[in-house]
């Protein structure tokens, strides 16, 4: 790779990581397993860096890796350990969760496609089209996805929370 090149990817992991975290642990739930999606698809992306036209196609293949890898563990039968914030023998579940936590949880307890229009329309601030064009679907697909989500979380009293990040 040539130094304008990789002056060109340099800038890319310097300027968006924090944005592709944010996407990776919106889209995972768990901070260390987000780095780890990050990760993967940066190195995804560097090997491939020569082959892409522009920087903003290099972001564009590095969300797409994010979203797929995600995808691809959600589809595995056995996801290992998951950690519980609350332990067996408490007697009572915490009461007081903020709206973020609230938030955050009822995220997790979405379909993981739903959760993935979300983060992506929502908090990535992506159009339908673009949307649909990386998790591989319909624009319909994404619609319906949003009007199901969506009202999950007004069952829950959360989508006020969603809305306001638009």
């Amino acid at each position: 790779m040539d130094d304008d090149r990789r002056a060109a990817f340099d800038a890319l992991v310097a300027a968006r990581s924090p944005a592709l975290l944010r996407t990776a642990y919106l889209l995972t739930g768990d901070y260390h397993r987000a780095q780890d999606l990050v990760q993967t698809a940066l190195s995804r992306a560097y090997v491939r860096w020569g082959r892409l036209r522009s920087v903003d196609a290099g972001e564009a293949y590095v969300q797409r890796v994010i979203v797929t890898t995600a995808a691809s563990s959600w589809r595995r039968k056995w996801h290992g350990e998951v950690p519980t914030e609350v332990l067996p023998d408490r007697t009572s579940p915490v009461a007081d969760l903020d709206l973020r936590a609230g938030m955050r949880l009822a995220l997790q307890r979405l379909p993981a496609a739903h959760r993935a229009v979300l983060v992506l329309r929502f908090y990535e601030d992506l159009s339908e089209a673009q949307t649909a064009e990386l998790l591989g679907c319909s624009i319909g697909t994404v619609k319906s996805r949003t009007s199901r989500a969506l009202a999950a979380l007004r069952a829950a009293g959360l989508e006020r929370m969603v809305e306001e990040r638009t």
